[in-house]
C-alpha cells in the first residue's frame, strides 16, 4: 500500500475542503439551531456541487458519476464529513450504489436522475422490531398475480421525506435453514405518491440535527414485478453486494469530524492561558492531545487499508468491521477530549465541538452497531477453529 496521496487525490482533497469551508460551514449555525435544511438552500448548494463535479461523485464514471477508485471516494468522504451532516449528505448527493443493481429500464428512470441531481432516494430496511437483525422483519411482500403487495412499517428512513423514491427490503417467503424457517428478502422500488405508501414524520434526534428520520407505512400497496431490485427473494444478496462499503463511508467521515474537533482542541490549548502559561504545558492537556492524536492516526490507517483492500479485492468483513469499530469509536473519544479541554466553552454552540460530540453518538449505532461489527470480527477470528 502506498502512503502517498497521488496529485489526482491531492485535488481532491483540496477542491472537497474548500468546498466545505466555503459552502457548507457559514451556514451550519443556521440549520443546528433551527433543525431545518431549507429547500432553496438544498437546491443552491447542489447547484454548486454539481458545478463543482463533487455531486453523485461515487459513482462509477460509465454512469456520469466521478468514476473513484475506493481510497480516493474515502478522502472525498473524510473531507465531506468535517460538515454537519444534513449539509454535505443531502446538499451533496451520493446515491445508493445499490442502484446500479437495477436493470436498463430502471437506471433511466431511477440512477440516472438521481446522478444528475434531478431525483433522489432513500433505503428502507429497518423495522421497529428488526433493526440489526434483518431476517426478523415482519413488513410483508406477496405476490398477486404479476404483482406485488407491500404491508408493514419501516422506521428510522433516513431523509425519506425528501426523498422521491424509497428502495424498500420485504420479507417475501420462508425457506429452511440450518438453524429452522428464515425469511427471504426482496428489494423494491417504490415511487413517493404510490397509492398505499405513506411517509410520515419520524424521531427527533439528538445527532446530525436537519439530516430527518421518517417512517414509513405501506398498507396494501401494490406494484408491478417490474419495481422489483434485483432477483424475487435474492434483496439480502444485493444488499450485500453493493452496501458493504458503506461502513468504510461511515469511518471516513468519522475521521473527517474528528480531525475538525483535534484541530480545535490544539488551537484552544495553545492559545488558552492559565497560572501564566499555555494549559498545553500541562501534561493532563499535553497528555490527551497526544492520545487523541494517535488513535485518530490508528483509526484513519484502519479505514484507509481497508479502501486499499476493496481496490484488490482482498477485502473482509473483518476488514471493513474494524475500521467502522475503531473510527465510530475514536470519534467519540476525541469529541469529549476536546470538549473537555475546552472546559465549559466546548459545550456552547459558539464552536461545533457540541455538535460534533451530539453527531458521534449514532455512528456507533447505524450501519451496524458497535456490537454487530465486534460479532463479525469476533466471528472470523473464531471460524478456522471451527467455533
Amino acid at each position: 500500500m502506498d502512503f502517498g496521496l497521488s496529485e489526482e487525490q491531492k485535488l481532491i482533497v483540496e477542491t472537497t475542503r474548500a468546498f466545505v469551508e466555503n459552502e457548507l460551514y457559514p451556514h451550519e449555525r443556521e440549520v443546528e439551531r433551527t433543525g431545518v435544511l431549507r429547500r432553496e438552500l438544498i437546491e443552491e448548494i447542489k447547484a454548486k456541487a454539481i458545478e463543482a463535479g463533487l455531486y453523485a461523485a461515487n459513482m462509477p464514471a460509465d454512469v456520469g458519476g466521478a468514476g473513484l477508485d475506493t481510497v480516493s471516494w474515502l478522502l472525498y468522504e473524510k473531507e465531506l464529513g468535517r460538515a454537519n451532516y444534513a449539509l454535505h449528505w443531502t446538499c451533496v448527493a451520493r446515491p445508493s450504489n445499490i442502484l446500479l443493481a437495477g436493470t436498463p429500464e430502471q437506471r433511466e428512470k431511477y440512477l440516472f436522475p438521481c446522478i444528475r441531481g434531478e431525483k433522489s432516494d432513500c433505503l428502507a430496511m429497518t423495522e421497529p422490531g428488526a433493526g440489526s437483525d434483518l431476517r426478523g422483519m415482519k413488513a410483508t411482500a406477496v405476490q398477486d398475480g404479476d404483482d406485488w403487495v407491500l404491508n408493514g412499517t419501516k422506521h428510522f428512513i433516513s431523509h425519506a421525506d425528501i426523498a422521491d423514491f424509497a428502495i424498500v427490503f420485504m420479507a417475501s417467503g420462508e425457506e429452511d435453514s440450518p438453524r429452522g424457517k428464515r425469511k427471504k428478502i426482496t428489494a423494491f422500488f417504490v415511487d413517493k405518491g404510490t397509492k398505499g405508501f405513506t411517509v410520515r414524520d419520524g424521531y427527533r434526534n439528538v445527532s446530525h440535527r436537519g439530516y430527518t428520520n421518517s417512517i414509513l407505512e405501506f398498507d396494501d400497496c401494490r406494484l408491478p414485478a417490474s419495481q422489483v431490485l434485483g432477483e424475487v427473494h435474492k434483496g439480502f444478496d444485493v444488499a450485500n453486494s453493493w452496501l458493504g462499503a458503506t461502513r468504510l463511508q461511515v469511518g471516513a467521515t468519522c475521521l473527517g469530524r474528528a480531525e475538525r474537533a483535534l484541530s480545535h482542541a490544539i488551537e484552544y490549548a495553545a492559545q488558552r492561558q492559565q497560572f501564566r502559561q499555555q494549559i498545553g504545558k500541562f501534561q493532563g492537556v499535553s497528555f490527551k492531545l497526544a492520545d487523541m492524536a494517535t488513535e485518530l492516526k490508528a483509526a484513519d490507517l484502519m479505514v484507509f487499508e481497508a479502501g486499499w483492500k476493496y481496490d484488490q479485492g482482498t477485502v473482509t468483513d473483518q476488514d471493513m468491521a474494524m475500521a467502522k469499530l475503531k473510527a465510530t469509536e475514536m470519534l467519540a473519544y476525541v469529541a469529549d477530549e476536546a470538549i473537555q479541554i475546552h472546559g465549559g466553552m466546548g459545550l456552547m454552540d459558539d464552536l461545533p465541538l457540541e455538535r460534533i460530540w451530539r453527531d458521534a453518538r449514532v455512528e456507533r449505532i447505524w450501519e451496524g452497531t458497535s456490537e454487530i461489527q465486534r460479532h463479525i470480527i469476533s466471528r472470523a477470528l473464531l471460524r478456522p477453529f471451527g467455533a
